[in-house]
């Protein structure tokens, strides 16, 4: 026998099967192929739209396109929250593959800015409210595998904390909570009901399971860190905080107000100030930034 069938035979084993069967499965198993594999055709089935504009159909695959890229960092960032001895080297692997797939969501929303009909946008959008990209659960994932809630909290917001905070406060002030929530008489847009009412329990239970333990956590447990490992986290916290809420502020510009209209998102948020840097005052890692460049996060990127 083979070092091959030898090891196959002691995995399964080992598992108190007997390899015989699953040879035999083996032997009559068909062989994989390309489609079935990727799932092509349940993938290319997957868009449905609502309209008969055809720019609609590009409107869902960039979209779909996006959460692919999203989940493709959550599956980098889960890794660095449950790996057991964290290094350096880990992380440099880890980040600049998220800093990779970060990049891809800037440049590609060229395709939402350049690769639609205006005035087709203009009216199949209409069709999708209340649904709004903000209601992705998968970017405020990756918020909490980042950084502490108190870091998705903006100035303000900090203002209206209890001094011993919980999970439950945070989630009160945090910082997405300004796009769907009037603050003064405490009603809600129905785009922001819908999202808390499917994830917010979720999301409470993800942030209490990784406390102590985000990729803000697992840096700090690195003493005295390389400049390489400083760079590369501050690459990202620009990059996903920063350049990437304005090129989709600048879609967004593009769309809802080149021509002065000043359109309302589907959402129905405020999108010129909830978009914008630095309202949202996102920052994964404020220990590597100065004070000078917290204050003004974002500001010199305003739109032109």
């Amino acid at each position: 026998m083979s070092d091959t069938g030898i090891k196959i035979k002691e995995k399964y084993e080992q598992l108190g099967e007997n390899p015989e069967t699953y040879l035999e499965g083996l032997l009559h198993a068909k062989p994989i192929n390309y489609w079935d594999y990727v799932q092509v055709d349940t993938l290319l089935s997957l868009q449905k739209p609502r309209t008969d504009f055809k720019d609609e159909t590009i409107f869902i695959m960039y979209h779909q396109v996006t959460e692919l890229l999203l989940k493709m960092m959550r599956h980098e960032l889960e890794q660095i929250v449950d790996e057991e001895k964290i290094t350096e080297t880990f992380l440099l692997t880890k980040l600049g593959r998220v800093n990779r797939y970060t990049t891809m969501l800037i440049t590609s929303f060229d395709i939402m800015k350049d690769g639609m009909d205006y005035d087709d946008y203009n009216q199949f959008r209409k069709a999708l409210a209340p649904a709004s990209g903000f209601q992705s659960a998968q970017f405020r994932y990756i918020e909490i595998l980042c950084t502490s809630l108190g870091n998705l909290v903006n100035d303000e917001g900090k203002k209206r904390l209890p001094s011993e905070a919980t999970v439950e406060d945070y989630f009160e002030q945090i910082y997405w909570k300004d796009a769907g929530l009037n603050r003064k008489t405490g009603k809600k847009t129905l785009t922001m009901e819908q999202f808390e009412e499917k994830y917010l329990e979720s999301l409470m239970a993800w942030a209490k399971k990784v406390q102590g333990r985000t990729v803000e956590d697992r840096v700090l447990e690195l003493k005295n860190p390389s400049v390489e490992l400083t760079e590369k986290l501050r690459e990202f916290d620009r990059l996903y905080n920063i350049e990437w809420p304005l090129v989709h502020l600048r879609t967004a510009e593009h769309y809802l107000n080149s021509k002065g209209e000043n359109k309302a998102a589907t959402g129905g948020s405020e999108w010129k100030k909830y978009l914008h840097p630095k309202y949202q005052q996102r920052k994964f890692f404020p220990l590597l930034w100065t004070e000078n460049e917290k204050k003004h996060w974002g500001e010199t990127a305003d739109l032109k």
